[in-house]
């Protein structure tokens, strides 16, 4: 970007260096971050990091699982194995606490959450001293997920953590005593980010559903879970003609909320849609929109089972914690969802999400026999 000054008072104000040019003076005006520093860490990939409320340390999570904690200058001031499969994500309370040993030092720690592919998320407590350095303790395990961890985030005073998993599932905890506070089961695919509002009683939750929620805290009923929804799961059944159409536009499919209404298609009809009745009854001509409002509808079906009815671990995709519909076998012996698993070796890991051990082999194999047991699996369950 080129500016031009047209008079010293300005220019001295600026504080440019300046060169004439045909009577005009001109500075090149840049503006950017510059790289101070920097290190590495002895395994794996860099997936989290997050810094001390005074911003002189920060602690950074590998897929290797291990948590390292660096000063300002790049110095590695401790390193801890946290989770076997590896780290996700991590976060840093902004408010520091007390520890009941420490009392009468003086001593004040702030609170880590760090969270892991081993679907589990563990609180620990870091003392920063000039004098003392940097001590990790390891303060508890928060159980509750059942698939991979992918966000957590502090409440504003440290009192609440609340994390965002694979499983579809938000969980807020008690950060003194670790208990579960309530879990949210709001969205329909794995949920990616979360964050409290500062000094204020709201939560946010975002997911692969393509949807975010804003809940509001109800600090005066401590014992409903001190959550209230913002919103109430319907039934797909029970879905009005609105409903339908705020489905179509979350499926990219907008287009058709026009012709849906005037045809009066409700939940009901929704699911009872058939390639017959799309061609005959609505007039879709297009083959392939055809084709992907039925995919659409089928993957609306086999959410409704999968949330009405327990699916079978096996059927579920490690990765995405989904039900399977292109199961394929890698090279370490795991059965993944094609696109999922497709996703994570273009992402150029190149170890299993499983075991996190190197992968000898790229290759996919399909898994037919699983394939048909789900198939077998999902038309028992509509018939009943």
């Amino acid at each position: 970007m080129w500016m031009v000054i047209r008079t010293k008072v300005q220019l001295c104000m600026l504080g440019w260096i300046c060169c004439p040019l045909k009577g005009v003076r001109h500075f090149q005006l840049t503006l950017g971050y510059y790289q101070i520093r920097s290190g590495n860490v002895k395994d794996g990939s860099l997936v989290a990091c997050a810094f001390s409320p005074n911003g002189n340390f920060f602690v950074t999570g590998s897929s290797s699982g291990d948590l390292t904690i660096w000063d300002d200058k790049m110095r590695c001031l401790y390193n801890e194995k946290a989770h076997d499969l590896g780290v996700t994500c991590c976060d840093i309370s902004s408010n520091p606490v007390s520890v009941l040993s420490d009392i009468e030092n003086g001593f004040k720690y702030f609170q880590m959450a760090s969270c892991g592919q081993d679907n589990q998320i563990k609180l620990w407590l870091i003392l920063f001293a000039d004098f003392l350095g940097v001590e990790l303790k390891y303060k508890c395990t928060l159980n509750g997920h059942s698939a991979p961890v992918l966000a957590c985030a502090f409440s504003y005073d440290g009192q609440m953590l609340v994390s965002g998993s694979v499983d579809k599932c938000v969980i807020i905890y008690e950060t003194s005593t670790g208990n579960t506070l309530r879990t949210l089961s709001q969205h329909t695919r794995y949920v990616t980010t979360c964050a409290f509002a500062p000094h204020s009683h709201l939560l946010a939750t975002g997911s692969m559903d393509k949807t975010v929620h804003i809940w509001q805290l109800d600090l005066k009923q401590p014992s409903a879970g001190n959550i209230v929804e913002t919103e109430s799961k319907v039934a797909v059944e029970d879905w009005s003609e609105d409903d339908v159409s705020a489905w179509l536009c979350a499926q990219d499919l907008a287009d058709f909320v026009g012709l849906f209404k005037m045809n009066n298609i409700d939940g009901k009809e929704l699911l009872n849609l058939t390639k017959e009745g799309l061609a005959n009854e609505l007039k879709i001509e297009s083959l392939g929109l055809r084709s992907k409002i039925l995919q659409k509808i089928e993957e609306l079906r086999m959410t409704m089972i999968s949330v009405s009815v327990p699916v079978p671990d096996e059927f579920l995709c490690p990765i995405t914690r989904e039900l399977m519909k292109d199961p394929v076998i890698a090279a370490d012996g795991y059965s993944y969802e094609r696109e999922a698993m497709e996703h994570w070796i273009s992402n150029k890991r190149r170890s299993s999400p499983m075991t996190n051990l190197p992968l000898h082999s790229l290759m996919l194999t399909p898994n037919r026999t699983l394939k048909m047991a789900i198939t077998r699996w999902l038309e028992t369950q509509q018939k009943c």
